[in-house]
C-alpha cells in the first residue's frame, strides 16, 4: 500500500519551453487537423500570436523533467502496475509556441478500492507562463494494480 504520508507532497517544479516544431509534431501525432495548432500563419489569421499549444500537451512538461518518474520512484510504485486513470485540463489563458511554462504539482490524494487491489494517486498541477500568469490547471490520476 502506498503510504498516505505522501498526500500534500510537492513534486519538483518542471519548466518547459514550447518549441514550435515539437508542437507541430504533437498535433500531427494526435490527429489534430485544425491549422491553428500547426501553421503559424493560420494561427495568426485566427487572431493568435503563434501556434496554439494542443490542449493535452502540457502533460509533457513533467515527463520531460522526470518529475513524474521521481514521484513513481519515491512512492515505490512498480512501473508494470501503473495504469493511466484520468487526465483533466482547465485552461485560463491561451498557451503558444515560444512560451515557457512552469508546472508546479502536488499529490492531493491517495486511496484504494476493492480491498487494496487498486490504489489511486491523484496529482494536481498549476501551469504558469513566463509572465507569471496562471495558464492551466491539470489533474491526473494514476491507477496501480496490486
Amino acid at each position: 500500500m502506498i503510504d498516505k504520508k505522501w498526500i500534500g507532497h510537492k513534486l519538483p517544479k518542471s519548466e518547459l519551453f514550447l518549441d514550435r516544431t515539437r508542437l507541430k509534431f504533437f498535433a500531427k501525432v494526435i490527429g489534430e487537423t485544425d491549422p491553428v495548432y500547426s501553421d503559424a500563419e493560420a494561427a495568426r489569421a485566427a487572431g493568435h500570436r503563434d501556434i496554439l499549444v494542443p490542449p493535452t500537451f502540457l502533460f509533457a512538461a513533467e515527463l520531460d523533467s522526470d518529475a513524474t518518474w521521481k514521484m513513481v520512484k519515491d512512492l515505490e510504485i512498480p512501473l508494470m502496475r501503473i495504469l493511466h486513470g484520468e487526465q483533466g485540463f482547465r485552461y485560463h489563458k491561451p498557451v503558444y509556441a515560444g512560451d515557457t511554462v512552469t508546472v508546479d504539482s502536488t499529490i492531493t490524494d491517495i486511496y484504494d478500492k476493492k480491498n487494496g487491489a487498486l490504489e489511486f494517486v491523484t496529482k494536481e498541477s498549476r501551469a504558469v507562463n513566463h509572465h507569471g500568469e496562471l495558464v492551466a490547471e491539470l489533474r491526473a490520476v494514476l491507477v496501480i494494480r496490486n
